[in-house]
């Protein structure tokens, strides 16, 4: 004979409220997610790059770099790993007059979960296992952690406002963070200390980079130190942007605007009369090609191979001065230093002559 269990009815308006109740607490529970890219995310950026304020034996000498780029999503695989091509071009050029011409193309993958990239990279080099510089989780909270490349970096603000060009009002919202790290330069431009701020600004909507601005200054027991500063700040996005009001200190000094100018106008000309004065007395300085493979964030790589050349102050030999008769000279192709066609080495860098 069968069984039937008959359940009282208190037990049975108990637990339709328990389902009642822990349906919608399920809910609430489930955790919130960020922004996942998407085939036709994109955005074009303006980056420049300095070196200068040397001393000792980079005194007067000075680079800079101006480059134009771009970073795509392409494609989404069954995974979940981001596909995005990359494209960057520019010139970089130094105060002795060189100039060279730099641009580059390829494509990469990375993880919207780890943000770690996967396969190939933006030709980001000089790290272990970095995590993409460009993107982050826009919903992080003040006072949270993640990672660009290999420097952690702290939320300051879930909602700064920046000015910003593009911009329908000349502000936006974004996410601020801040990374600070130091590391050993042992390169093309001599043994250093390094040390650097790092500001970052993302689209609250997407993670997506927006702005940074990289600052460094490098020094060793010599006396010899000089700075670094990388500026990147994007010129079009196919997301809309979090447009903002001006904050209202900005607002209340737009009366001021015409004495600014004024000061700033001073300012360029005293600069600008300041560099003539000394760049006719400086001395001249070694060419150096642009920054190769140390850990700058977001940095373009050198446009080629640097040559060995010892930077060390105490290391170079004597000045001397050369009277040079009836001897055929010619031009070394490392330095650009004349020497005998009849030298076997460059007596400045120590290339070979042919």
């Amino acid at each position: 004979m069968s069984r039937r269990t008959v359940f009282p009815a208190a037990a049975v308006v108990a637990l339709v409220l328990i389902v009642l109740v822990a349906v919608p607490a399920a809910r609430s529970a489930s955790p919130v997610t960020h922004y996942i890219p998407i085939p036709g995310d994109r955005f074009d950026y303006a980056e420049s790059t300095r070196l200068g304020n040397g001393t000792g034996y980079y005194e007067g000498y000075s680079e800079d770099g101006n480059y134009t780029g771009s970073i795509a999503i392409t494609g989404v695989l069954l995974n979940g790993t981001v596909e995005a091509a990359y494209l960057a071009s520019g010139t970089w050029s130094n105060s002795q007059g060189q100039s060279y011409p730099w641009s580059e193309s390829g494509s990469f993958t990375f993880s919207p979960s780890t943000f770690h990239y996967v396969q190939g990279t933006d030709n980001q080099t000089g790290y272990s296992n970095p995590y993409v510089w460009f993107y982050m989780n826009n919903t992080l909270p003040a006072g949270s952690t993640f990672y660009l490349l290999n420097t952690e970096f702290t939320v300051v603000s879930a909602d700064d406002t920046i000015p910003f060009r593009i911009s329908p009002t000349g502000y936006v919202s974004t996410i601020f963070a801040e990374g600070n790290g130091s590391y050993t330069r042992n390169d093309v431009y001599g043994h250093f200390l390094a040390t650097y701020n790092w500001k970052a600004y993302f689209d609250p909507s997407t993670g997506y980079m927006l702005e940074y601005v990289y600052s460094e200054e490098d020094t060793n027991p010599n006396g010899t130190s000089f700075t670094y500063t990388d500026t990147l700040t994007d010129m079009q996005t196919s997301f809309p942007l979090t447009a903002a009001s001006p904050p209202p200190a900005a607002a209340a000094s737009s009366t001021g605007v015409p004495i600014l100018l004024v000061i700033v106008l001073a300012v360029v000309v005293v600069v600008i009369l300041l560099i003539i004065v000394y760049a006719l007395r400086r001395r001249s300085r070694p060419a150096l090609p642009r920054h190769p493979t140390a850990q700058i964030p977001g940095t373009l790589p050198s446009y080629a191979p640097p040559p060995a050349i010892n930077l060390i102050p105490r290391d170079q030999p004597p000045v001397q001065q050369v009277v040079i008769r009836e001897t055929v000279k010619v031009p070394c192709r490392f330095c650009g230093t004349l020497i005998d066609s009849t030298a076997t080495n460059c007596p400045n860098c120590g290339a070979p002559r042919t």
